[in-house]
C-alpha cells in the first residue's frame, strides 16, 4: 500500500470527512501521534487549497469561485480530497494538476460521479451513491447496485458493416454493425497508425477492436487488388494458451476470406521456420514471443517484419508474468527507434485505474489513442455485493462461509438464475459442491436445484454417464457440477456445454474457467479470497485482476438486464476488496524480480552492450513509468527522487547490481571500469532456452563433467522453473506407486520433497506410465515440457564446455524425453507403425538394428512368429537414420591437423518419418584420454543427399599434441533419433608430422638508407620520401646490386612494391634491351600497378609499360616494344606455353611474382608452373632469368627459397611483427549454426567496434558477399539512426554529397553514402567504384564495407579493419567454406595507415568453433602447401602440347621442378604419402603421373605410345592448351559436338564447359533460377536449378533475350560467364574445323556473334543497334527514300543491317529522318554511332596455282562473284585434280568518308563487358557434302588486306561448287558468302607454271 494513501486514510479515520464529528459513530480517542498527524493533514489541506486557488487564478477560473452554492462547494471539496487520495502527498505541482486535463475518449465516471461516505468494517470510505448495507452477527454486507448504461452521446453514431470497404465487409461477414465501444474507437483503430490503449470492461467486444487494427494493417499492404502477404506480420499476444487457441480460431474464421493465414505459436504448438514465413498473423503467449524475439538468430526476420503487435490483457503487468510483457514492449519500442520502422502497438485491458501510466508505457498519445470505458459500458451492467464473515475461529469461519454462500446461491436459483461459484483449489470444488448439496437436502430445498426434465436432458444424462470423471457423474443428477484445469479436456468441454444449455444450475469451478473460457452466468460468487501461492509457500489474497475477470463472467449479454457479482471474504478484508473494486489502486510493475533474466536476454541479443544502454533500456519499461510516479514503492526515497528526477542514478545502480550478479554466474562478462557487457555462451544458452538466473546458479554449483543420467535428472528437478510444483498430501501414495513401477533411475528426495516428485513425474512420463489423480497429470505435462527445454540447455552448456561424455549423455537424455523412450529400448519403438507385441518380442530376442539389417525379411518374420511383419520391420530398420563417415587427415603444422570428413547417408528416406527437409546431426571430435572435445558442429543431411547418396564434406582443423595420442574419435549423433549414431576413429599410427620451420630473418638495426643510394636522379624523383624504411634498407643491396633470386616475406604494408621497383630499375640499368615481367594475382592489382607505373615509369622514365590480362590483350608489336609487362598468372602461363615461337618470352630477364604465398590457394598451381617453366626456359636458352618473390611472412620460407634456387643471401623472411604500424587484434566468436543469422548477430558488435576503436578514423569492413555488403550497411544505418548525430560518419557537406549521389547508378549506394558508409564490390559499376574509393581515401566517408577482393585489389589502409565472418559460400560444393588464411591476413594487413596511425586495429568476428584456429594462425605464420595435385593433368597437357614433355620420364623430371615436390618431402602426411624413402616417393610420383596421363588419354588430349613410355600430343590437347581450357571441356566437345549442331545445342554445350563449374550458385538462387527459366525461350532441366552449368545456361539466354535479371549479383555473374564464353567458343570452332564440320562451324561463328551482340540469331539484325527494340522495326519496313539523293529508287523495305547502311549512305540526317519520331536525340546518337562504325568490306577473289597447257595471254581464269552473270561457261574455273591452290581473298574497307582521325580497331559492343577487336572468320566449305575445307581467322581490316587460303582440289575430276563464307566475329547480319565453281580436270605433270589470275570484282552479293 502506498505510504501517502495510508497516511491520508489514517487521518480520515480520525477526522471523518469534513473535520466535523460524524454523529452516530464510535468515539475516537486520539493518541499523541495521531494529533500530530491531524495537524500535518490540516497544513497539507491549506496548502492544497492555496494551490487550487492559484490554478484557478492563472488558468481558467474554477467554477467553484464563480457560484457560491454550498452544496457545489462541498462536492468540489470532496473531489479535491479524492484527487489528493490518489497522488503521493509530497508530489510536485504538475502531478496535482493532471487530473484536470480532459482526454477526449476517457469515460471515467469515478472521476465525476456523486459519492457518499460510508463506514465499513472499521474503515471510512467513499462509495458510489445508492449502496445498501446490512450488518448482523454473522456477516456485514455491502451492496453496490448496478449502474445504468451510459446515455448515448449526440456525436456517437454506430458504424454499420455495409459502410466499410470490401476488406472490412469480408472480415465482419454476418455482423450488422459494431457495438458502441467499437464504434467510438473505429476511426482511430481503422484509419490511423496510432498506438492505442483500450481499457474496457470484460465482454465489451475488445476482440473486434483488435480486428479493426488488423484490417487496417492488411489494407496498408493491399495494392492493385492483391494483398502483399510477405511484407507484414501481425502478432497477437494472449496471456494464456487456452485464450490463444480461442483467438486463433476466431481470427482464422474471420480472416479466411482474405486469404490471411493465422497460426498459433505457443508451447503446445511449435511452428517450423517455413510455417512462420507462410503465416501472416501469429497468436502467441508472452513467453513464447519473448523467446522468439530473444534469438537475434534465426527468427530475426520474423520480428523485423512485424508491423502490428496486439497485447491482450495488458493489466497483467502487475502479475508475475508482467515482466515478460514489459520486456516485449521495451524490445519492440527500441526496435522501432533503431530501425525507424513502424510497429503499431495495441494494448487491450480491463478497466484499470492508472491508465495514463500504461498509456505512457505503450507510447500512446493520450489525446488520440487512449480509450477508457468504465463499468457503464458493460454490455450487462453489474451489481456487486461484498460479504465479510465476522467469525475469527478458522473452522467456524469456513462453516459460516459455506452458509452464506448457500444462502446467496439459493436466492439466485430461486429467482431462476444459474450460478457460478469460484473457489481457489481444485479439491475445494468437489468439497464445496458436496456441502451445498448437503445443505440443500437438509433444508429440503434440493428441488430448486434439480435440472428441468426435458427431451435434451436425457441426451445430456447419457453423455455424463460416459464421462471418466466420477465426481461429474455423481453431482449431475442434483444439478451441480465442477470444473477445473486438472480435469480432462473432454470432461471440461462436457461441463461447459451442460452449463450453457442450462442443465446445470450451479457450477463450482476454479479461476481458470474465468480466464480461459467465455462462459457467462447471471450470478457469480467468489467464495473465500485466500489463495495458496506456491512461490511464497503460504496463502495470499486473491488478486484484484482475478476478481475483475471473474466478475466479468456475470451477466449473459443476450438474456440478462444486469448481472450480479458476489464476493465472500473475511470481515477484515472487506474494506480491502471494496477499495480495490471501487477506487482501484494503481497497478505496479513486477519487473525488478526478473531484471536479471531480462537484462541477460538483451545482452545476449546484442541490443544492450554497456551500462549506458541498459539504463536507457530500463526507461522503456513500465517499471520506469511507475518508479517516477510512485518512487516509494520501489525503495527510492523522496530526497533521492528530487535530486535525480529521471532516476538515471537509480537505474544505473540497479543495472550494476544485476550486472555483478550475472557476472558472478558467468552469464555475462561485466567490465565495471568501462561499463561494457559481453555475453557468454552460458548466458546465451540461458536466454535462448528461457532459463532463469537461479537455475543457472544451481547448475554452476551442481553440474560437472562426470555425472550419470540419474544425477542429471536430479539436477534438472532442482531447477527454479519447477518451484510452484508442490507435494500434496493426497498424492503421496500414488507417487510411491509410480516410483516403484515406472522409475528406472533412483529419485533422490523421494516422494516427500518437491524435487523428488518432479524426478518421479519425469521418469514416469518417459516410461509412459498412467496416472490417476488429475493434479499429477497436469503437473507431469508441465514437468515434461520444461525438462525437455532444460536438458537441451544443459546439452549446449556441456558442448560448449567441451565435455564429451556429458555431451553425449545429455543429447541422448533430451531425445529420451522427446521420444518418451528409455535409451535401452529398441530404436524401432520410434515407429508408430509397428505393433507393441512385436516390439516387445524384438527386445526379448535382443535383435539389434545391425542384426536386423543383415537379416532377410522372411527370417525376421519367422523369428517374430509373425510372417508378414518382416517386411515392415525391415523397412523401418532401413529408415532409422544412419551415416557412414570417412576421415582423412593432413597435418598443417606440428600442432594442427586438418580433417576432411566425408559423411554419407545410409538410410532410406520417407517423408512421413523424416519430413521433407533434412535430418539434423551433431558431430564432434573427442580425445578419449584427455576427455575433451576439440571440435563440434551441427549439420543437416538433406533429403536430396540421402536420395542421391552423395557425400557431404566437412572440413575443420583440430589441435594435436606431442607425444601423439593413440587415437581420436569422431562421433556423429542424430539430433532427433535414438539409436542413430556413428563413430569414426582417427588413427595416428602412421602420421608423419612436418619438419620444424627455420627461424625468421631478424630485422637489423641499420641506419635508414637515403634515396640517393639509387645513384640516378630520375629514379630518386619518383619517390616522395627521403629514406627507405628498415625492411627496404636491409634488402636494398641484394635487390639493386646483385642478380641473385630473392624471396622477400614481410607483413603487408612494409613497402614491398618499392622492392619490386628496385629489381626493375636494376634491369633498366644493366639489361636495357630485355624485358621485366611483374605478375600480380588479381586483375585489380594489375590495374592498380598500371595506374601507378603508367605515370611513374612510362611518363617519367620513358619506359614502355604494358598490361596483359584477360581484359586487355595488346598486339604483338606493342608487346615486343614493352620494357615492363604487368600481367596475371593465368595470362602469363597461357602466353609462355608457346615460348619457343614467342621471342618476347625469351627476352625476359626478371620475373617478379607478387603475393607468392598464394601458391597454397586454388590458383597456386599456375604460379608453380610459371616458375618451373621459367627455370626450364632459362636452362634451355642459357640466359638466366632472375626470380623475385614477394609475399607476406611465411612459415616455411626455406622450402620456397630452395624451390626458387635461392641461397641464404636472397632469403628475407621477416616475422609478422615487423609491421611499420603495430597491429592490435581482437577475435570474437559468434554462435549459431546458420550463416545468415550468424552474420546478422555480428552487426551490433561491428557497430560497437567502430564506436570503441575508431570513432573518427577510417574503418574498413570486410564481408564475404555482395549481399552482405548491402545488409551490413543497412543495419549500420539503423544503429546510426538511434544516435544523436546519425550522419557522424559523413565528413563533408551534405549538399555536396547529394550532388555526388546524383551521379551514381547503384540505388543502395545512394542511400548508404548519405550516411558516410561506402560499399565496394565487383558488382558495382566501374565509375561508382572509383567514386567510393576516392571518397574513402580522402576521408570524406568514414566506413567502407567491401568484399574480400578489395583486400588484395586496392591499397587503402584504414585505422580499423573489421572482418565480419570468415566463411564464404562456395558455389561448387554448395556450402560455406573458410577464407584461406592468407586472405584473412591480407585483410588484417590493411589496418593501420603508415602516415597517420601509431597503431592499427583489427577486429575479427568468427564462428565460435573456429576461434581457436584463428587465434593460433593470426600470430604464427601459416605454412604454404601446394595444391598442384588437383590440376596436374591440365598442366601436364600444356607441357606435352608445348613439346617440353615427350615421355613419362620427362613428366617425372618435370614434377621434380615443382614446389609440390619440395613440400611432398617435407610434409608427406599432408599429401597422403606414407613414408619418404626413395622408393615410396618414386612409386607415389609415377602413380600420380600414370593417373594424370590416363585421364588425359580419356580426354583425347594425348596418346601414349606403344612402348608405354613416349607421349604424343593430339589436336584436342593442343586446343585445350592453346585456349587455356580444362581437359574435361575438350573431352565434352569431342563427345557432344556433332556434324550439324544448331546454335541452341551449342549454347547448352557451351554452358556445360568445365570452366563454369566455379560459377557461384548462392543461397536461394535455385528458386531465382527456376523463376528466371520461366521467362526464357529454351528449356532447362528442372532438377538442376542449383547447378552452376544450368545457371550459366540461363544467364547466357537472358543475355541474348535481354531479360531482366532478378538481382545485381546476376549481372556480375553474367560478366563472368561472358568472359569465358569466347575462349570456349573459339576452341569449339577449332574442334569443328578439325573435324571438317561445316554446319557446326558456321553455327559456332553465329553463336560468337550472338554472345557479343546479345541478341538471338533469329532476331532481325537491326535489333543489334542500341536503343532499337522490336516495336521500332516497322519504321524501317515502311521507310522509302523517295527520290532524295544519288541512290534514288532504292528498293523498298529495309530488313537487315546492310540494307540500312546502303539506304543511309553514310549520312546521319537520312538515318535521323527515319527514327526521329521514336527516339530522343541522345539515344539516336548512340544508335548512329553504332551504325556508322559498322565495317563494310568489299571482297574480291583470285586463285593462284599452276596449269599445264597454259599459253601466255590465252587463259584468263577469273573467279566471278557476280550473281547477274548468267553465262554458264564463264562461271566454271578449270583446275587440276589433287593439286594445292591458293585462294587469295582481297578485302577492301569501304569508307563512306565520315571517319575523321585514326580509326579504332575495337568493335562497337554495347552488350559485351570487354573490349573486343573487330575480326573475321574466313570459312571455305563445300555445301553439298557439308564439309569444311579451310578456316582462317582475320584480324581488323584497316584499309586493304589480302588473305591467302590454301586448299587441295579433290582427287576425282568433275564439277564442284565451293562456297567461301566471310563471317564477322562480332556483328550479326554482316556475313557474306560467295560460290566458287570449279571444273576439276585430270592434271598433266608437264608444265607447271605458276600464274596469278586476278580479277577485280565490281559488285558484291550479300547474304
Amino acid at each position: 500500500m502506498m505510504f501517502s494513501i495510508y497516511f491520508i486514510d489514517n487521518c480520515k479515520k480520525i477526522l471523518g470527512e469534513n473535520a466535523k464529528p460524524n454523529y452516530g459513530c464510535q468515539v475516537t480517542i486520539q493518541s499523541e501521534q495521531e494529533k500530530q498527524l491531524i495537524k500535518q493533514y490540516r497544513r497539507e489541506e491549506k496548502k492544497n487549497a492555496r494551490r487550487e486557488k492559484k490554478t484557478g487564478e492563472d488558468g481558467e477560473v474554477s467554477e467553484g469561485l464563480m457560484c457560491f452554492d454550498p452544496k457545489e462547494l462541498r462536492i468540489q471539496r470532496e473531489q479535491a480530497l479524492l484527487n489528493a487520495r490518489s497522488v503521493p502527498i509530497l508530489s510536485r505541482q504538475r502531478d496535482m494538476d493532471f487530473e484536470k486535463i480532459r482526454y477526449p475518449h476517457v469515460y471515467d465516471s469515478q472521476a465525476e460521479a456523486m459519492r457518499t461516505s460510508a463506514f465499513i468494517a472499521g474503515a471510512k470510505m467513499i462509495l458510489p451513491e445508492g449502496i445498501q448495507r446490512e450488518n448482523n452477527k454473522m456477516y456485514e454486507e455491502v451492496k453496490i447496485p448496478h449502474s445504468e448504461p451510459m446515455p448515448i452521446g449526440f456525436e456517437e453514431k454506430p458504424v454499420y458493416i455495409q459502410d466499410l470497404d470490401e476488406i472490412g465487409q469480408l472480415a465482419f461477414k454476418g455482423m450488422r454493425r459494431l457495438n458502441r465501444i467499437q464504434s467510438i474507437v473505429f476511426e482511430t483503430a481503422y484509419n490511423t497508425n496510432e498506438n492505442m490503449l483500450i481499457c474496457a470492461p470484460t465482454g465489451a467486444g475488445k476482440t473486434n477492436i483488435a480486428m479493426l487494427t488488423v484490417l487496417h494493417e492488411i489494407r496498408q499492404h493491399f495494392q492493385q487488388g492483391v494483398i502483399k502477404k510477405n511484407e507484414f506480420k501481425i502478432v497477437y499476444v494472449a496471456p494464456m494458451k487456452a485464450l490463444a487457441a480461442e483467438m486463433t480460431n476466431y481470427f482464422s474464421k474471420r480472416l479466411e476470406p482474405l486469404g490471411i493465414v493465422v497460426r498459433e505459436l505457443t508451447g503446445d504448438m511449435q511452428l517450423s521456420k517455413n510455417e512462420i514465413l507462410r503465416t501472416q498473423m501469429l497468436v502467441t503467449t508472452p513467453e513464447k514471443w519473448d523467446v522468439v524475439t530473444r534469438k537475434s538468430v534465426g527468427d530475426v526476420a520474423v520480428s523485423q517484419i512485424v508491423k502490428l503487435l496486439i497485447l491482450d490483457e495488458v493489466h497483467l503487468l502487475h502479475e508475475d508474468r508482467g515482466p515478460v510483457l514489459e520486456s516485449i514492449v521495451a524490445r519492440t519500442l527500441r526496435q522501432v527507434e533503431s530501425t525507424q520502422s513502424m510497429i503499431r502497438i495495441l494494448g487491450l485491458s480491463a478497466t484499470l485505474p492508472n491508465y495514463l501510466d500504461v498509456a505512457t508505457f505503450l507510447h500512446v498519445n493520450p489525446f488520440i489513442g487512449l480509450f477508457y470505458f468504465d463499468g457503464r459500458f458493460r454490455p450487462v451492467p453489474l451489481g456487486q455485493t461484498f460479504l465479510g464473515v465476522k467469525s475469527a475461529n478458522k473452522v467456524q469461519q469456513l462453516n459460516n462461509m459455506d452458509e452464506v454462500c448457500y444462502e446467496s446461491v439459493l436466492k439466485q436459483v430461486k429467482a431462476g438464475h444459474q450460478v457460478m461459484v469460484f473457489v481457489h483449489a481444485r479439491n475445494a470444488t468437489v468439497r464445496t459442491a458436496m456441502s451445498l448439496i448437503e445443505r440443500a437436502k437438509n433444508s429440503g430445498q434440493i428441488s430448486c436445484f434439480l435440472p428441468t426434465q426435458g427431451s435434451e436432458y436425457g441426451h445430456a444424462e447419457k453423455q455424463v454417464q460416459k464421462s471418466r470423471n466420477r465426481q461429474v457423474r455423481e453431482l449431475f443428477p442434483d444439478g451441480f457440477s465442477i470444473h477445473h484445469a486438472g480435469m480432462l479436456r473432454q470432461d471440461r468441454n462436457l461441463v461447459e456445454n451442460l452449463f450453457s444449455n442450462g442443465h446445470i444450475k450451479v457450477l463450482v469451478c476454479t479461476a481458470t474457467l474465468a480466464w480461459g473460457v467465455n462462459l457467462p452466468a447471471h450470478a457469480v460468487i467468489i467464495k473465500g479470497t485466500q489463495i495458496y501461492d506456491a512461490k511464497r509457500g503460504s496463502f495470499v489474497d486473491l488478486g484484484i485482476l482475478d476478481v475483475m475477470q471473474i466478475f466479468g463472467r456475470a451477466g449473459r449479454p443476450q438474456f440478462d438486464r444486469f448481472g450480479e457479482g458476489i464476493i465472500i471474504t473475511t470481515h477484515d478484508k472487506l474494506s480491502h476488496y471494496l477499495t480495490l473494486l471501487t477506487q482501484q489502486n494503481p497497478i505496479e510493475s513486477q519487473f525488478l524480480e526478473s531484471l536479471a533474466d531480462n537484462l541477460n536476454a538483451e545482452i545476449a541479443l546484442g541490443t544492450v552492450t554497456n551500462v549506458e544502454e541498459a539504463v536507457k533500456w530500463i526507461s522503456y519499461t513500465y517499471l520506469y513509468v511507475r518508479m517516477r510516479a510512485n518512487p516509494l514503492v520501489y525503495g527510492i526515497s523522496h530526497k533521492a527522487y528530487q535530486i535525480d528526477p529521471t532516476l538515471a542514478k537509480h537505474r544505473e545502480q540497479l543495472v550494476i547490481e544485476v550486472g555483478r550478479k550475472l557476472d558472478k554466474a558467468r552469464m555475462i562478462r561485466f567490465e565495471e571500469r568501462t561499463g561494457y557487457f559481453s555475453s557468454t555462451d552460458l548466458g546465451r544458452t540461458a536466454s535462448h532456452y528461457y532459463i532463469k538466473y537461479n537455475t543457472i546458479e544451481t547448475f554452476n554449483e551442481l553440474f560437472d563433467a562426470h555425472k550419470t543420467e540419474s544425477d542429471i535428472l536430479a539436477i534438472v528437478s532442482k531447477a527454479e522453473e519447477f518451484e510452484q510444483i508442490k507435494v500434496r498430501e493426497e498424492e503421496i501414495d500414488e507417487l510411491e506407486a509410480l516410483l516403484s513401477n515406472f522409475c528406472e533411475l533412483s529419485a533422490p528426495g523421494g516422494v516427500e520433497n518437491s524435487y523428488g516428485k518432479i524426478n518421479i513425474l519425469l521418469q514416469t512420463y518417459i516410461s509412459r506410465g498412467e496416472m490417476d489423480s488429475f493434479s499429477l497429470i497436469s503437473d507431469s505435462a508441465y514437468v515434461a515440457q520444461n525438462a525437455a527445454r532444460i536438458v537441451r540447455a544443459l546439452f549446449e552448456i556441456a558442448l560448449r564446455k567441451r565435455w564429451p561424455a556429458m555431451t553425449y549423455r545429455l543429447l541422448n537424455l533430451s531425445k529420451v524425453i522427446d521420444k518418451r523412450l528409455w535409451g535401452w529400448a529398441s530404436p524401432l519403438r520410434q515407429f508408430s507403425v509397428l505393433p507393441p507385441h512385436i516390439l516387445t518380442r524384438l527386445e526379448e530376442k535382443n535383435l539389434t538394428v545391425d542384426k536386423l539389417k543383415d537379416m532377410r525379411k522372411d527370417e525376421i518374420g519367422h523369428m517374430l512368429h509373425h510372417v508378414n511383419i518382416g517386411l515392415k520391420v525391415k523397412q523401418c530398420v532401413h529408415q532409422i537414420p544412419s551415416v557412414t563417415m570417412e576421415a582423412s587427415i593432413q597435418p598443417i603444422t606440428r600442432t594442427v591437423l586438418r580433417v576432411t570428413l566425408s559423411v554419407c547417408a545410409d538410410f532410406t528416406w520417407n517423408d512421413q518419418v523424416h519430413g521433407t527437409v533434412g535430418e539434423p546431426w551433431w558431430i564432434w571430435v573427442e580425445d578419449p584420454s584427455n576427455d575433451h572435445i576439440y571440435h563440434s558442429e551441427y549439420f543437416l543431411v538433406l533429403k536430396k543427399q540421402v536420395i542421391s547418396k552423395e557425400a557431404q564434406l566437412l572440413v575443420f582443423t583440430i589441435p594435436i599434441f606431442e607425444p601423439l595420442p593413440s587415437q581420436y574419435y569422431i562421433r556423429a549423433v542424430s539430433d532427433r533419433w535414438l539409436g542413430a549414431e556413428a563413430v569414426c576413429i582417427i588413427n595416428f599410427q602412421h602420421l608423419i608430422l612436418p619438419e620444424r620451420h627455420p627461424p625468421h630473418t631478424e630485422l637489423l638495426d641499420l641506419q635508414p638508407l637515403p634515396v640517393t643510394a639509387l645513384d640516378c636522379e630520375a629514379y630518386e624523383a619518383l619517390y616522395n620520401f627521403s629514406h627507405f624504411n628498415p625492411v627496404q634498407t636491409q634488402i636494398f643491396h641484394t635487390l639493386y646490386h646483385t642478380d641473385c633470386n630473392v624471396l622477400l616475406g614481410a607483413p603487408t604494408g612494409s613497402g614491398k612494391t618499392v622492392a619490386a621497383e628496385l629489381a626493375i630499375f636494376r634491369v633498366f640499368n644493366k639489361y636495357p634491351t630485355s624485358k621485366a615481367v611483374y605478375i600480380a594475382p588479381l586483375k585489380a592489382l594489375v590495374r592498380e600497378r598500371m595506374d601507378d607505373w603508367k605515370i611513374r615509369i612510362e611518363e617519367k622514365l620513358g619506359k614502355k609499360v604494358i598490361e596483359l590480362t584477360g581484359d586487355v590483350t595488346p598486339d604483338m608489336k606493342s608487346i615486343a616494344k614493352a620494357d615492363l609487362i604487368v600481367t596475371t598468372p593465368e595470362k602469363w602461363d597461357g602466353v609462355s606455353r608457346s615460348w619457343q615461337n614467342r621471342n618476347y618470352v625469351k627476352q625476359v630477364t626478371i620475373l617478379i611474382i607478387d603475393e607468392i604465398h598464394l601458391l597454397g590457394e586454388e590458383r597456386g598451381p599456375v604460379l608453380e608452373v610459371i616458375v618451373s617453366r621459367t627455370n626450364f626456359i632459362s636452362s634451355h636458352t642459357e640466359k638466366p632469368v632472375r626470380i623475385v618473390g614477394l609475399s607476406t611472412a611465411l612459415a616455411n620460407a626455406r622450402d620456397l627459397a630452395d624451390w626458387l634456387n635461392i641461397r641464404q643471401m636472397g632469403l628475407f623472411n621477416f616475422r609478422p611483427s615487423v609491421r611499420p604500424v603495430p597491429l592490435e587484434v581482437h577475435i570474437q566468436g559468434f554462435p549459431g549454426q546458420h550463416y545468415c543469422p550468424r552474420m546478422a548477430s555480428m552487426n551490433k558488435p561491428t557497430f560497437q567496434a567502430i564506436r570503441s576503436h575508431s570513432p573518427a578514423k577510417p574503418v574498413l569492413i570486410f564481408v564475404s558477399s555482395r549481399r552482405q555488403t548491402r545488409l551490413t550497411a543497412l543495419e549500420l544505418i539503423a544503429f546510426l539512426a538511434t544516435e544523436e548525430d546519425p550522419k557522424q560518419w559523413l565528413n563533408m557537406d551534405e549538399r555536396e554529397m547529394e550532388n555526388i549521389i546524383g551521379t551514381l547508378r547503384d540505388s543502395n549506394l545512394k542511400l548508404t553514402l548519405a550516411f558516410g558508409i561506402g560499399m565496394h564490390h565487383a558488382g558495382l559499376h566501374e565509375r561508382d567504384r572509383k567514386t567510393v574509393e576516392e571518397l574513402f581515401v580522402n576521408c570524406k566517408i568514414q566506413v567502407l564495407i567491401a568484399t574480400s577482393t578489395l583486400a588484395w585489389g586496392v591499397n587503402f589502409p584504414a585505422h580499423l579493419v573489421i572482418i565480419k565472418g570468415t566463411e564464404y559460400y562456395d558455389g561448387k560444393t554448395r556450402r560455406y567454406v573458410d577464407f584461406p588464411i592468407t586472405d584473412v591476413l591480407q585483410m588484417m594487413g590493411r589496418a593501420g595507415r603508415p602516415q597517420f596511425d601509431d597503431q592499427g586495429k583489427a577486429v575479427i568476428l568468427v564462428h565460435d568453433i573456429k576461434k581457436d584456429f584463428y587465434k593460433k594462425f593470426l600470430y604464427e605464420p601459416f605454412p604454404v602447401e601446394s595444391s598442384l595435385l588437383g590440376v596436374l593433368s591440365d598442366h601436364l597437357n600444356a607441357e606435352i602440347a608445348g613439346g617440353t614433355i615427350t615421355s613419362k620420364q620427362d613428366a617425372m623430371d618435370y614434377i621434380t621442378w615443382t614446389y609440390f615436390f619440395r613440400r611432398l618431402i617435407m610434409n608427406p602426411s599432408y599429401y597422403n604419402l606414407s613414408d619418404v624413402s626413395h622408393d615410396s616417393v618414386n612409386k607415389f610420383l609415377s602413380h600420380l603421373i600414370e593417373k594424370s596421363l590416363i585421364e588425359l588419354e580419356h580426354s583425347y588430349c594425348i596418346e601414349i605410345g606403344e612402348d608405354n613410355r613416349s607421349i604424343e600430343p593430339l589436336t584436342y590437347g593442343r586446343i585445350a592448351s592453346y585456349y587455356y581450357l580444362k581437359h574435361q571441356t575438350v573431352k565434352m566437345f569431342k563427345e557432344r559436338l556433332k556434324p550439324e549442331c544448331s546454335t541452341e545445342e551449342l549454347l547448352s554445350i557451351l554452358s556445360d564447359a568445365e570452366e563454369y563449374t566455379d560459377l557461384p550458385v548462392r543461397h536461394n538462387e535455385d528458386h531465382m533460377n527456376s523463376e528466371l527459366a520461366k521467362c526464357l525461350p529454351l528449356e532447362s532441366n528442372p532438377h538442376s536449378f542449383d547447378s552452376p552449368h544450368t545457371k550459366a545456361h540461363l544467364l547466357l539466354q537472358a543475355h541474348l533475350s535481354r531479360a531482366m535479371l532478378p538481382c545485381p549479383d546476376y549481372d556480375t555473374d553474367t560478366k563472368t560467364v561472358l568472359d569465358q564464353a569466347l575462349r570456349v567458343c573459339q576452341a569449339m570452332l577449332d574442334v569443328a574445323a578439325d573435324q571438317g564440320w561445316l554446319v557446326t562451324a558456321l553455327s559456332i561463328t553465329n553463336l560468337v556473334q550472338m554472345v557479343i551482340q546479345g541478341r538471338w540469331l533469329k532476331d532481325s539484325s537491326l535489333l543489334t543497334i542500341p536503343n532499337i527494340e522490336h516495336q521500332h522495326l516497322h519504321i524501317f519496313r515502311k521507310w522509302s527514300a523517295g527520290t532524295k539523293g544519288p541512290r534514288a529508287g532504292c528498293h523498298g523495305v529495309i530488313e537487315c543491317l546492310p540494307e540500312l547502311i546502303q539506304a543511309c549512305g553514310g549520312k546521319d540526317h537520312v538515318f535521323s529522318s527515319m527514327i526521329e519520331s521514336e527516339l530522343p536525340a541522345a539515344k539516336m546518337k548512340q544508335a548512329w554511332n553504332f551504325l556508322s562504325h559498322l565495317p563494310v568490306i568489299d571482297v574480291s577473289l583470285s586463285i593462284k596455282g599452276w596449269w599445264d597447257d597454259s599459253v601466255e595471254g590465252h587463259s584468263e581464269l577469273s573467279v566471278t562473284t557476280l550473281s547477274s552473270d548468267k553465262r554458264n561457261d564463264n562461271r566454271w574455273i578449270t583446275l587440276h585434280a589433287d593439286q594445292e591452290y591458293v585462294l587469295q581473298v582481297s578485302l577492301q574497307r569501304a569508307h563512306f568518308g565520315f571517319h575523321k582521325g585514326k580509326q579504332d580497331s575495337h568493335a562497337v559492343t554495347p552488350r559485351f563487358p570487354k573490349l573486343k577487336d573487330e575480326g573475321w572468320f574466313l570459312i571455305l566449305g563445300e555445301v553439298d557434302k557439308r564439309e569444311l575445307i579451310a578456316l582462317k581467322r582475320v584480324g581488323y581490316v584497316r584499309n586493304h588486306h589480302v588473305v591467302s587460303v590454301s586448299f587441295y582440289t579433290p582427287e576425282a575430276p568433275g564439277r564442284y561448287i565451293y562456297t567461301l563464307y566471310f563471317m564477322s566475329d562480332c556483328y550479326l547480319g554482316l556475313d557474306q558468302q560467295y560460290d566458287i565453281h570449279l571444273n576439276v580436270t585430270p592434271a598433266s605433270v608437264s608444265a607447271q607454271v605458276n600464274e596469278e589470275i586476278s580479277d577485280a570484282l565490281t559488285g558484291l552479293e550479300v547474304k
